[in-house]
């Protein structure tokens, strides 16, 4: 079984190519102008191109579950990548986390767990 979300935009190519950046592969189906694809690391986007998009009405939202939240906001937030990345920051479910906006306004928030590992090394240096 596999979810993949559906991100309505507004502009297919500026899209796929915004995705492009964030280190998807991605295509375009068919001729190229109805329907796109971008795929990382199992998380598989789709994107329907609408002309009537409206980007406070329209947005949508994935979850990607990533190993290393600050890589991939270091990864995000190099310069020319385009969007908005929100800083990662710890959550009190034990995740990591950061957003990323495309230009569309739909958001891929990201995250990774805290492990107990590190919390346990933290611990250790905190009592010595």
């Amino acid at each position: 079984m596999r979810f993949e979300p559906i991100f309505a935009v507004k502009d297919l190519r500026r899209s796929l190519e915004h995705y492009r950046s964030l280190g998807f592969r991605v295509k375009a189906y068919a001729g190229g102008e109805d329907y796109g694809f971008a795929v990382r690391d199992g998380l598989s986007l789709h994107f329907a191109p609408r002309q009537d998009y409206d980007p406070k009405r329209d947005a949508s939202m994935a979850y990607l579950h990533v190993e290393d939240a600050d890589a991939i906001f270091a990864e995000w937030t190099k310069p020319g990548i385009g969007g908005k990345t929100l800083p990662v920051g710890e959550m009190e479910y034990r995740m990591r986390e950061g957003m990323h906006f495309d230009p569309d306004n739909n958001v891929i928030r990201f995250g990774s767990e805290i492990s107990t590992e590190k919390d346990n090394a933290g611990t250790k240096d905190k009592q010595h």
